[in-house]
């Protein structure tokens, strides 16, 4: 077995719910940076704003968003806290789409996916 595909069969797969807004505290973009790490680490990423972390994907210049894309995280966006927001896709950054509760279901309950709500 080759060194990548020893990688690959130690990767992980990851689910990460945020629900803080960048404001929330000094500690508040270290989760989405958290995820970046894990991400760049070679695990499968993907990562789930929600309530008020929905904010963190505003506009086209947020940091955070810029190194998760850069690390092939999938950026997903809850479409019901968006929606309260008044945060239609066009406010969004082009590295996110919107989805429904429906696909974090699913992805939660994918074997060997392992979850953390922040």
């Amino acid at each position: 077995m080759d060194a990548q595909t020893a990688r690959a069969a130690d990767a992980a797969s990851y689910f990460l719910i945020e629900s803080k807004g960048n404001w929330a505290g000094p500690n508040a973009g270290t989760f989405l940076l958290d995820a970046a790490a894990l991400a760049e680490a070679g695990h499968r990423v993907r990562v789930f704003l929600v309530e008020d972390g929905v904010l963190s994907a505003v506009g086209t210049d947020t940091p955070e968003i810029e190194r998760l894309a850069a690390a092939g995280v999938e950026i997903l966006v809850d479409d019901f806290s968006a929606a309260q927001r008044a945060l239609g896709a066009t406010k969004l950054s082009p590295h996110v789409r919107l989805a429904g509760m429906d696909v974090a279901a699913a992805a939660l309950t994918q074997d060997g996916c392992r979850g953390v709500w922040h």
